[in-house]
């Protein structure tokens, strides 16, 4: 916000957040006859704030306006993550979460909060060729349509984002005095 071209407002002397949390986690490790390893790792949580600091966008499209909400705002959701090693020096990550980001004001109103996904994702793949010590990375994120905050009116894009992607390839090079060098690919899909 301190970065951008609207000037930064506080409608008020802000009270600090609180927040209860509770999270639940369930971790399962199988290793296989092959040397394969896998780990399921599932967790569930809820966030519910008082006094939460929200940013106002819309009022003004040339300021970020900033209160504390007189209401509650709650953030909730599940993960899932999936982690395997291979015995051929194969590594697989991947992620998935689903979130839900809502505030609720004065009059009840509940409101999903601008800028933030509803769902998400996450991958890392690695491949090290042991007789040559050469290692390819393979890694990305996606991202669910967040709610975006217009300027006003007249602003003819879109009120929420597309899915999108940051994807990168890196290939490294371990030499046998620890000297690494590498070299790789940012935003693959040039987003």
């Amino acid at each position: 916000a301190l970065t951008g071209a609207r000037t930064v407002v506080f409608a008020e002397k802000l009270r600090p957040e609180t927040s209860w949390n509770a999270n639940i986690n369930f971790v399962k490790k199988v290793f296989t006859q092959n040397a394969t390893n896998i780990v399921f790792d599932a967790s569930a949580f809820y966030t519910h704030f008082g006094n939460r600091i929200i940013p106002d966008y819309t009022t003004d499209v040339n300021k970020i306006i900033y209160a504390n909400l007189g209401g509650s705002a709650v953030s909730k959701g599940l993960s899932l993550s999936i982690d395997a090693e291979f015995s051929n020096n194969l590594k697989v990550k991947t992620g998935m979460s689903l979130i839900d980001v809502r505030y609720t004001n004065e009059q009840g109103l509940s409101q999903r909060q601008l800028l933030t996904e509803p769902w998400s994702g996450v991958w890392s793949i690695n491949y090290t060729f042991a007789k040559s010590n050469i290692s390819i990375d393979y890694t990305g994120n996606v991202y669910g349509p967040m709610v975006l905050p217009l300027l006003g009116e007249f602003d003819d894009r879109a009120a929420e984002s597309p899915v999108w992607s940051l994807q990168n390839i890196q290939v490294t090079k371990v030499f046998k005095n620890k000297l690494e060098f590498f070299g790789g690919v940012k935003n693959l899909l040039n987003y």
